[in-house]
């Protein structure tokens, strides 16, 4: 699910310090914030909205399409269960350092629910020019322009920096989906390269990875497949075997998940791997010109 202008957006967590801000910057940007949820203030209104005691409370007046975590990690589990059952169709979980046993809680109430959960420890995704869902800097036109480039990363850092990349070299995006850092997140780079596959307003895609796990072999595997242009970066190429690198999902060991194996894969595709970031908006415009 790509979020758009039109889709009901629930803030859990919008009374909070992040909460208000964010809040407010996808309120200006476009975002249809419909609501937020915090049990203790319950009733209230916040940044022009209703605040409810749950998702379920809110679902009974005002039901909503995604709903995005400004939650701590030890209250995320019943956070997001209760976002699931409230009716979600997607969940944007930002937070990170959650147990692996809540994940799975978490997962297991998703699919119970036919909710599709982008996280954890995800920056959120831009529907560039139109709304955004999370801590990405969407209203920096710096780094995001409308366009028909549509990127996918683990991080949002690396993401950011791609995406300035490319506005830089006058690219602009269609959207940027931010998968995840986490070892069990909900959306895979593959389903989210599926998804800009199948979206008309993307003419090319670039991948974001980093060592660790199989996301981008995964991916591989689909882009195979794919008419549209896919250029991708691998963060990673120096770090040591064994060595965790910043997210939980980024160590490598066994000799699986090496930044070797990912690029071997990737390039196997047909998919053209950059050494360095700058590299990207050329390898784009060069795939453009040869689709």
């Amino acid at each position: 699910m790509i979020p758009r202008k039109h889709h009901k957006l629930l803030i859990q967590g919008i009374t909070g310090k992040q909460g208000t801000f964010w809040t407010k910057a996808m309120q200006d940007y476009g975002s249809n914030v419909i609501g937020g949820v915090n049990p203790k203030k319950a009733g209230t209104e916040h940044l022009g909205v209703p605040v409810f005691a749950s998702a379920r409370e809110a679902a009974k007046t005002a039901p909503f399409d995604i709903a995005c975590m400004f939650i701590p990690p030890m209250m995320a589990k019943d956070a997001a269960i209760d976002a699931c059952e409230g009716g979600a169709k997607l969940l944007v979980c930002l937070t990170e350092h959650i147990p692996a046993h809540d994940v799975m809680e978490m997962h297991v109430a998703a699919k119970a629910n036919g909710t599709r959960i982008v996280g954890p420890n995800t920056a959120g995704i831009v529907t560039v020019g139109e709304c955004f869902v999370g801590i990405m800097p969407a209203f920096n036109e710096r780094v995001f322009r409308p366009g028909r480039i549509g990127v996918i990363s683990r991080s949002g850092s690396l993401g950011t920096l791609i995406s300035l990349n490319l506005a830089q070299e006058g690219f602009g995006q269609s959207v940027f989906y931010g998968v995840g850092g986490d070892p069990m997140i909900g959306t895979t780079s593959a389903d989210a390269l599926r998804m800009l596959d199948e979206d008309a307003d993307t003419d090319a895609v670039v991948l974001c990875g980093e060592i660790g796990g199989n996301a981008e072999e995964l991916a591989a595997e689909y882009a195979s497949t794919m008419k549209k242009p896919v250029a991708a970066f691998i963060a990673g190429r120096q770090s040591p075997p064994g060595k965790k690198m910043g997210h939980a999902g980024a160590i490598v060991s066994g000799g699986k998940g090496d930044y070797a194996s990912k690029r071997a894969a990737l390039e196997k595709a047909g998919v053209a791997v950059a050494d360095t970031p700058s590299q990207i908006p050329g390898l784009i415009r060069q795939r453009l010109k040869a689709a």
